[in-house]
This record gives C-alpha cells, sequence and structure tokens, in this order.
C-alpha cells in the first residue's frame, strides 16, 4: 500500500510543485524489501534498476502514476545503481541524478550565506564535473522564494518535472548533480514562486554561455579553460594602467567596427587579427569595450545585459575571446571592459522577479526601477545581490585576465534622487540622497579589484561633482583609479562647436576644465555618447566649411592630447567619420583613402606616438605640478598656451589657434631658454593643413613676455594647435 503522504508527494512532483524532490526521488530504505528507487520519466516505457559495477538486473520499476513516476523495489542492502530505460527506440543506460549528494560544501554555504563568497562563479550556475566518480554538471541558482526550482534542457526535452532540485535552507540556493549533461547543452530554470505561480523560464545568472540572441538559453559551459601566455605582460602592466602612464584608450563597439560579408559579426578571432594591430600601429595604450557581457537587445549596444558572466555569443565562445584578449597582451594593449552594474532589464528571461519576488531589484519603483531607461535597478543593499556583482567585477579580471573596468553610470547608483522628481524617490535613513548602499558596494568593489588583482585599473563614468571619485576608499573616496571628465567633454565640444568668429566670448568654455583638472584622476573622454542619438559625428560638429571642419577637428585633438589627463576616443573619431555611429554597420573604413580624413589619422596616430615618447605629457598628468599656463585670456585672438611638465626638468609648451587667421610674430614667454623644436603642427601638409609653421622650430629670445624672462616668437597656423619641446 501506498500511504496518502506518499501519493500527495507524487502528484506534488507530477505538478512540477514539490520544494524536496531529494525527499521523495532516488533511493530509499524499505522496511518490507531493502530500499527502493523512485523516479520521474514521463515518456518512458520501461525502466529498470541496475548494479553500477557489474551491470546486474536488479528490479524491474513499476509506473505507478499514468503521468510517469516510476518506483523499483529491491532486495538487499543498498548499492550504486544506474538506469536501463527505453523511451520507445530501445534500452539505454543513464545515472540517476536523486542519487548523488550535494556539490556545495559546507564552507560554500556558509560564505554565500555571509554574502562574501569572492570566488561564488566557481560554484554558482553550470560546471561541468566529474561528481562522486561520475561525469555531468552541478547546477547551482539562488532563488530563495520560491516554491520549487528544476533546471531544463535539451537533455530533458524542457519538462520541468523531470529535474527538480535540492534547496539549502537559509542560503536559498537550489543545486542539483545531472549525469552525462555536458559542454555545449542548452538549459534554464523553471521557477515556482512562492504563491505557487509559475515564472517564465529564467536565464542562469551565472552561465558562462549563452545562446546567440534572439534566442535566450544559457549553454553549459564550465569555467572557459585556457592556456595562458600573457605572463610578461602582467608583470608590468602596473606601469601601464598608472596614472603616471601614458594612457590613450581607444574605445570600440566590437558589433560595429568593423563587419563581415553579408553584414555578419566578426569574431572574436577576427578581432584579434584585425583589431589588435591597427590599435598599435595607431599608438593607442589601451581597447575599451563597449559591454560584450551578454545582452538580448542588439540596439542596447550591450548596455542592458542579462548575462553578466558570459561574454556575449555574437563574436563566438568564451575560448575565443581569450584569445582576443591574450592577443591583446601579446602587442601591449591593456584591454578595459564596460561593466554595468547600474541596471538590468525587463527581459522575462532575465533577473526580474527572478524567484517569483523582487530578488535582485528593489520592490518599491521608486527605488527599483528606472525611468529614463526602463530597466530595474539592483538593490545593492542585499548582501547577496552586492556579493553577486562584486564577484563578477573580480571574475573578469580572474578568469579573463582584463586589465580593468569602466563603470557605467556611476552617478545613477550614488544618488536616490537621480533623474527623479521630488515625490519619485526614497531617502536614506539620514534623511539624504545618497545611495549608502551603492556606495559600499563601490567601495567594496574597488578595494578588492586593487588588493585582488593589482596592476587593474577601474574607472568611473560619473557626471557630477561628487567629490573623491578617484580617491582611495581608505582615505575616504570611492576608490576608482581614474574618473571621466564629463565637463571637460561638454565645455570644449560647445566651444569648438561655434563658429571662430563667436570664440572670443566663450573662452571660458575652453579654459575652464584646468580650474578643477587636478581634483580627479580624469580621462579626457570622446566617446561613443557623442556620436549617437542624433548629435551626428565628431567632424560633424566643427563649424565652417570643409577645410576648416577638418582643420578645427585637427587643431581640437591637438589640445585634447595636449591637456592634462588621459585619452579616449571612440572608434572613426581617428579618422573623422563623417557618418553618425550606426551600431548596425561597420564603420566607413574607404573615407580612410581620401586626404582629408587620411591626414586625421595619422595625426591621431603621431599624437598617440609624441604622448608616449615625451614624459611631460603624461607623467604629471593628475598633478597641478605638470601644467602652467603660458597664454590663458587672449580670448580676443582665441589662442591659448601653457606648459606640460614632467618634474624633472623637460618642458612642452601647447599652442592652440582657434582662429582661421595666420598670427604673425606672435610674441610667447616661455620658462626657459633653449631650443624648442616644434614636435606637432596640426597644420602640417601631412595631415591635410595649410604647412604654415615655424621651420622646424625656434630659439627662444631673451625677451621677456608674459612674466617669463624668455619668448618666442611664433608664427601661428589657422586652426591648429603646436607642441614645442625645449630640447636646449
Amino acid at each position: 500500500m501506498i500511504d496518502t503522504r506518499f501519493t500527495h508527494a507524487i502528484q506534488s512532483l507530477m505538478d512540477a510543485d514539490h520544494g524536496d524532490p531529494f525527499s521523495v526521488l532516488g533511493p530509499h530504505s524499505d522496511p518490507q524489501s531493502g530500499w527502493q528507487v523512485r523516479a520521474i520519466f514521463p515518456q518512458a516505457q520501461s525502466l529498470a534498476v541496475i548494479d553500477q559495477e557489474t551491470g546486474e538486473r536488479l528490479a524491474e520499476a513499476q509506473r505507478i502514476h499514468d503521468a510517469g513516476f516510476w518506483l523499483a523495489r529491491i532486495p538487499g542492502a543498498q548499492r550504486p545503481y544506474r538506469f536501463e530505460i527505453d523511451f520507445g527506440s530501445g534500452p539505454m543506460e543513464m545515472e540517476d541524478a536523486y542519487r548523488f549528494g550535494p556539490w556545495l560544501g559546507d564552507l560554500d554555504r556558509h560564505l554565500i550565506g555571509e554574502g562574501t563568497h569572492e570566488r561564488l562563479w566557481e560554484k554558482m550556475g553550470a560546471h561541468v564535473v566529474t561528481h562522486e566518480g561520475v561525469a555531468g554538471t552541478a547546477f547551482a541558482v539562488w532563488a530563495p522564494n520560491a516554491r520549487k526550482v528544476s533546471v531544463v534542457g535539451d537533455f530533458n526535452a524542457w519538462d520541468g518535472r523531470r529535474l527538480p532540485m535540492r534547496l539549502h535552507p537559509g542560503i536559498g540556493v537550489w543545486e542539483i548533480f545531472v549525469p552525462h549533461v555536458g559542454k555545449g547543452d542548452s538549459y534554464k530554470f523553471e521557477i515556482r514562486g512562492p504563491h505557487g505561480h509559475l515564472m517564465p523560464q529564467k536565464a542562469d545568472p551565472f552561465a558562462f554561455q549563452a545562446e546567440l540572441p534572439p534566442r535566450t538559453a544559457s549553454v553549459v559551459h564550465g569555467i572557459p579553460q585556457w592556456e595562458w601566455s600573457d605572463q610578461s605582460w602582467r608583470d608590468r602592466r602596473a606601469q601601464s594602467n598608472d596614472r603616471t602612464a601614458p594612457i590613450s584608450i581607444y574605445e570600440v563597439h566590437l558589433g560595429s567596427w568593423k563587419r563581415g560579408e553579408d553584414n555578419r559579426h566578426m569574431t572574436y578571432r577576427e578581432m584579434a587579427e584585425e583589431l589588435v594591430p591597427y590599435v598599435a600601429e595607431m599608438g593607442f595604450t589601451h581597447i575599451e569595450m563597449l559591454p560584450i557581457t551578454e545582452y538580448p537587445f542588439e540596439g542596447s549596444w550591450g548596455y542592458q545585459p542579462i548575462g553578466l558572466y558570459a561574454p556575449t555569443s555574437r563574436h563566438g565562445g568564451p575560448e575565443e575571446f581569450k584569445a582576443f584578449v591574450e592577443a591583446c597582451h601579446a602587442a601591449g594593449i591593456g584591454i578595459l571592459l564596460d561593466w554595468v552594474p547600474g541596471h538590468f532589464p525587463t527581459d522575462p528571461h532575465g533577473l526580474g522577479m527572478f524567484d517569483g519576488t523582487h530578488l535582485y531589484e528593489h520592490a518599491d519603483p521608486r527605488q527599483g526601477f528606472h525611468q529614463d531607461w526602463n530597466t530595474l535597478i539592483y538593490n545593492f543593499g542585499r548582501r547577496e545581490v552586492a556579493n553577486f556583482l562584486t564577484d563578477n567585477a573580480l571574475f573578469w579580471l580572474d578568469h579573463y585576465h582584463l586589465d580593468g573596468l569602466r563603470v557605467d553610470a556611476v552617478a545613477s547608483m550614488l544618488y536616490l534622487d537621480y533623474s527623479r522628481k521630488a515625490d519619485q524617490w526614497v531617502p536614506n535613513r539620514f534623511g539624504g540622497r545618497e545611495n549608502l548602499e551603492a556606495i559600499d558596494f563601490m567601495r567594496r568593489t574597488n578595494e578588492l579589484t586593487y588588493g585582488r588583482y593589482p596592476g587593474t585599473m577601474t574607472v568611473a563614468e560619473e557626471s557630477t561633482a561628487w567629490p573623491g571619485v578617484s580617491r582611495p576608499a581608505y582615505l575616504g573616496g570611492l576608490g576608482f583609479g581614474f574618473k571621466w571628465n564629463m565637463g571637460w567633454m561638454h565645455d570644449t565640444l560647445q566651444y569648438i562647436s561655434k563658429e571662430p568668429i563667436h570664440r572670443r566670448w566663450h573662452h571660458n568654455d575652453i579654459t575652464f576644465s584646468l580650474v578643477y583638472a587636478f581634483s580627479e584622476n580624469f580621462i579626457l573622454p570622446l566617446s561613443h555618447d557623442e556620436v549617437v542619438h542624433g548629435k551626428g559625428s565628431l567632424i560633424g560638429k566643427m563649424p565652417g566649411d570643409r577645410w576648416q571642419k577638418f582643420a578645427n577637428l585637427r587643431a581640437y585633438f591637438g589640445f585634447m592630447w595636449g591637456h592634462p589627463g588621459k585619452k579616449l576616443l571612440f572608434m572613426g573619431g581617428e579618422f573623422a567619420q563623417e557618418r553618425e555611429w550606426n551600431h548596425d554597420r561597420g564603420l566607413d573604413w574607404f573615407v580612410t583613402d581620401l586626404p582629408d580624413h587620411k591626414g586625421v589619422q595619422n595625426l591621431v596616430r603621431d599624437l598617440n606616438r609624441l604622448y608616449r615618447e615625451l614624459p611631460a605629457l603624461h607623467k604629471l598628468d593628475c598633478q597641478p605640478e605638470g601644467f602652467e599656463w603660458l597664454e590663458g585670456a587672449d580670448s580676443e585672438n582665441s589662442v591659448l598656451a601653457f606648459v606640460r611638465k614632467d618634474g624633472e626638468g623637460n618642458l612642452v609648451a601647447v599652442v592652440c589657434n582657434f582662429t582661421p587667421i595666420v598670427r604673425q610674430d606672435y610674441r610667447l614667454g616661455v620658462p626657459s631658454g633653449g631650443w624648442w623644436a616644434e614636435r606637432i603642427n596640426t597644420d602640417a601638409e601631412v595631415y591635410g593643413g595649410s604647412n604654415v609653421g615655424n621651420g622646424g622650430g625656434l630659439q627662444a629670445d631673451e625677451i621677456p613676455a608674459h612674466g617669463r624672462p624668455y619668448s618666442l616668437n611664433l608664427t601661428l597656423p589657422p586652426l591648429a594647435t603646436m607642441m614645442f619641446q625645449l630640447t636646449r
């Protein structure tokens, strides 16, 4: 006889609504026969239990529920076993997932419960392992409020009744080891919420690979394995990422840098073969990728990610991405990931309402919903959520050897009232607008990043005047290494887009950034945000006829590379692409055959090389001792000049003329006598200019000017920037 409780348990299992499947399925003692095995196989026609070692047939199972619940009674002592099962095409053997013990150990469960596990990726998600002597995949997912969780996939016909998972009470993690499931199998989690409702099937938050969009399943892969050969790079990257180093970043959207035949995405390996040599030739020191963490919507450019642990499958698999990273390092190029921990999309297979409750996001839409982007905001105050995100940052630095993270939309995390009306936000416990939990999360992430992976960097895209963004956390800062200088970008683009005749009235726009240039460790960004949504291209912002447009852009680039701060330029800007960026097609590489565009490309290459060559242009980028105004007030002529220093007596003078007028006999005071060699002139013929200049350099005259004992009698080319190196 089968008692009523057992009948009820079977029915709950067959309804995919049982929260403790291991209490029913698998091997159990039987007072009458010795032991018994219970299993669910709805499509099976017959099922037998056989000895694991000898193959001896131990018992024929009986179908005791029409929907496919099987029970076999076996005499004697319990022993290892497997199934012989026939689905209609002949008998086959398989293991029983319910005869295996837990995958998670005691220490893992303890640290997960505390929210202090610093290598979550080694236990959560799907791992191809040998467990208790059998090959398969161990699955683990956090869903503390779920009534039942099953793993579904190609291996069980996406049937949520077949593989319900084991719950670890107290930490809310469900897990199961599934024999014979391996690399390449697609899967999701089927979750029944606390009130009995079935959620849309969810992708694995810790998946290492995902199906190619628009398909949304996770793919069993395991932690990507790779024999790295980049140790020499890692040994020296601390010098490459230091605030005294020449850092010039090429920002890239991998999906539209170039396209293959029929407009297909290039692979990671193709990027290694084409993008990496190009970046090296152009003299950039780093590549910053727009987000490549898996994302469903192409038009989000990666800024609405769902698979934070998976490089997008649009360009290949995890190993191919590692090959791309290694190619960067072999070429001496650092690689940064644009990382998005501030919000996530509402796609039904994603993190929203993950276990039937507001698990990853705040329940209150005033805290949990981002009105500008129609996305959900992480609950940074929940220790498991903060642990999930912090570990994700460490994962990319650890397993993919990335050299740093550019953290997106930091301001949206810092302020509770960010882009909200007065009645649409919730104050913190002190009544203020600061998001205290997000601040703690960012500080901890930065501390662990710099502590665990020395030589890496973190960069904040932060658009406000929040103090100490790039100050160490132990000194009260947020702990980032660098901060984007959004004010510089806004003011200088506003200035350079004006007709030269009007610039005299807006001289403050081009000089104001020097008031605060050393308050943070700044990066000067001309990013993707400036060439989308109707803003046009960089060259399209320049005023005047075609010659003046190109001259303006060249002068602006010269000013940027001379200005204190590290450099960042979005792809296409380096050759003055005229079309606004479109993520659905490659850049207009054909224009690099045209003299004007080729000239800008040559200039950016030479600016990068000079920036790297001359310590005065980079060593004190973040310190006031590295800068001195020579002429900052000549608004009438729209001329400015300053000196860059390295603290060891080496000087470079930067002189800009932002009008189309050639200015003869412009006397400029300089701090030292000697020969000032003209190292860059953006009006040079090789760059597409009119070739007005100073014959390669000048000897300083012992004639006082601008309060200095020496001066140069300069010819200022039209719409041009020049750099002069003191060579004595």
